[in-house]
């Protein structure tokens, strides 16, 4: 297949434009989008367990730990059984993590990521065996058990395999019954704390203004850029809840530092509303260089008594230089005005990224460069 470069840089370009052109515009986003609640948040549980019903892609004999588990498993069942004679392949020792969500109670069911430890193909077709999840302080939290969904499939015959997805993690929907809860104390709390998921002196001082407009009182104010605390005013401390309903509906356009993200893996560019620059020329253009190689054969005519056969290397080398505009920014200019100056070089993304080091290099670009 014969692509047009000229077509492809054009796609490129064009699709690099929309990335920039979203992003001009800040709309309002609602105050519980943009903040986390003091003391409501996740808690991460894990633990161990063993898959079994696998239809011979568990883990092999060496899997001593696995061995161990299953020998453990059946003394608890009450069957003596000697390690060393026990051959399996449909058995799995896997590990299992969940998220206790917040306001968690016993008997709430919570979706579990199961993962392979040992050296198993595959946990299609297996069930996971009640497997205990603790959290940091090491208590049972909740308990797993179930059926493995893992999305995708591993067939192999004779050496070829054919594989979907990854076949060695699945997930559990509902696998997990909550048995203890993380106590709470929300109904007796007298003030609210917010924490900034990206911290802002503008936007922290703006919550604070549209909530003391709203409520009426001074009764928030920002310890720092990502800190917001609130006071419950009056009848508010009987119901906390309806309080933080109230709040947590408020629109706030979040403010942004300038920020320019690179992505040299795939070539993605990300321009926030806030860059700037200052006065400056741009001229880029590349220099292309092609050296090709020709190996041909001499040799003597047909019936000759005399001479050999050579093998002649030629060599070409063609040198390409692009012909390349000069684009005056004036300083200040959006970014709009950027992307349509680029556009008029003809840059690609991955260009933009050199440009944009060297502006920085040179002191003319007020923004951060982030570059994956």
């Amino acid at each position: 297949m014969i692509f047009d470069v000229k077509k492809v840089k054009r796609i490129i370009l064009i699709t690099t434009i929309f990335i920039f052109f979203f992003t001009i515009d800040s709309y309002p986003a609602r105050l519980k989008d943009i903040v986390e609640v003091e003391g409501v948040r996740e808690n991460q549980l894990v633990g161990y367990g063993l898959v079994m019903g696998l239809n011979g892609t568990g883990d092999g004999d060496d899997v001593e730990f696995t061995v161990q588990s299953l020998t453990s498993f059946l003394k608890k069942s009450g069957i003596n059984i000697d390690p060393n004679l026990i051959k399996y392949k449909n058995v799995a020792a896997v590990m299992v993590t969940a998220k206790l969500p917040p306001f968690a109670r016993p008997g709430t069911k919570v979706d579990v990521l199961v993962s392979s430890i040992g050296d198993a193909t595959s946990l299609q077709g297996g069930t996971l065996l009640q497997a205990p999840l603790k959290g940091a302080d090491g208590k049972v939290y909740a308990v797993a058990q179930g059926p493995i969904s893992i999305g995708g499939f591993n067939f192999g015959a004779g050496g070829n395999t054919v594989q979907k997805n990854h076949p060695t993690v699945g997930v559990i929907v509902n696998g997990a019954i909550v048995e203890r809860n993380v106590p709470v104390d929300f109904q007796n709390k007298k003030e609210i704390n917010f924490s900034l998921r990206f911290a802002d002196f503008t936007t922290a001082n703006q919550i604070v203004e549209k909530i003391n407009k709203l409520v009426g009182a001074n009764c928030a104010f920002a310890s720092d850029a990502s800190t917001i605390k609130v006071s419950i005013p009056g009848a508010g401390n009987k119901d906390p809840v309806s309080f933080l309903a109230q709040i947590e509906g408020i629109d706030i356009t979040p403010d942004t530092t300038a920020k320019i993200v690179f992505d040299e893996r795939t070539g993605t560019v990300i321009m926030g509303e806030n860059v700037r620059i200052s006065t400056v020329a741009i001229a880029h253009g590349n220099l292309s260089i092609q050296i090709s190689k020709l190996n041909d054969v001499s040799q003597p005519q047909p019936f000759s008594k005399t001479g050999q056969t050579k093998e002649i290397s030629q060599t070409e080398v063609s040198v390409e230089e692009e012909k390349s505009n000069i684009a005056i920014l004036d300083k200040g200019v959006s970014i709009g005005e950027i992307v349509k100056a680029l556009n008029a070089l003809g840059v690609t993304p991955r260009d933009l990224i050199a440009i944009f080091q060297t502006m920085k290099s040179a002191g003319a670009l007020q923004a951060e460069l982030v570059i994956y």
